[in-house]
């Protein structure tokens, strides 16, 4: 009698040990599921702006014509412009171009 006393002392134990695992475990699963729908709410957001979307022909025309359109006027600048013309100058290390005059 003594034994199944015991034994059954020691299967309350360890039924309220597995209940209380239980109910920790149930917590941690409730936790880390709502951390998971924030992260990929999170991650949803991060990628409707990151992921690049394809930019339509018009204004990719537009954007290249007003490229060229620059570089021609930057071009016409650096022909007509006489201030960008370089005149050679003499100059050697230490200053041994001011010794020589």
């Amino acid at each position: 009698k003594t034994t199944k006393e015991q034994d059954d002392k020691y299967k309350t134990q360890e039924s309220k040990s597995l209940d209380q695992t239980v109910a920790e475990l149930t917590g941690d699963r409730d936790t880390t599921g709502s951390e998971l729908a924030a992260v990929n709410e999170y991650f949803a957001q991060i990628k409707d702006r990151c992921i690049a979307k394809p930019e339509p022909y018009a204004e990719r025309t537009a954007r290249r014509e007003a490229e060229i359109s620059g570089l021609k006027e930057a071009l016409t600048v650096l022909e007509d412009e006489a201030a960008f013309v370089q005149r050679k100058q003499r100059r050697s290390f230490r200053g041994a171009t001011l010794a020589a005059n």
